[in-house]
């Protein structure tokens, strides 16, 4: 099996925190199922991140329409994780570029 590395983020809206999970264009022909490896992504990042703390920094630090990087998720299709490189994204003054992505 080959690990694939998923990209995520938290967009904000008006009316929402929307999970945001970057696909590879070469994803492994394994994930069958996208909801099933967004579901493992999601549940790997919530793991490893409190996610209270996630949507109170990006309530503070974002606009409605920005989208908040997590940070990477390295699984193989069978739900193993690689790795991962995951963070709460930290408020900023005037949320630079590095942090926000549209």
């Amino acid at each position: 099996m080959c690990a694939d590395t998923f990209g995520v983020g938290i967009r904000l809206t008006e009316e929402e925190f929307q999970f945001v999970v970057g696909v590879p264009s070469d994803v492994d022909s394994g994930w069958t199922d996208p909801e099933e490896f967004q579901s493992l992504v999601a549940e790997t990042v919530w793991e490893r991140l409190d996610r209270q703390s996630v949507f109170e920094s990006i309530a503070d630090s974002f606009r409605d329409g920005e989208t908040a990087t997590l940070g990477t998720v390295t699984l193989e299709p069978d739900g193993t994780v690689v790795s991962h490189d995951l963070e709460t994204p930290v408020p900023v003054d005037g949320a630079d570029e590095s942090s926000v992505s549209e």
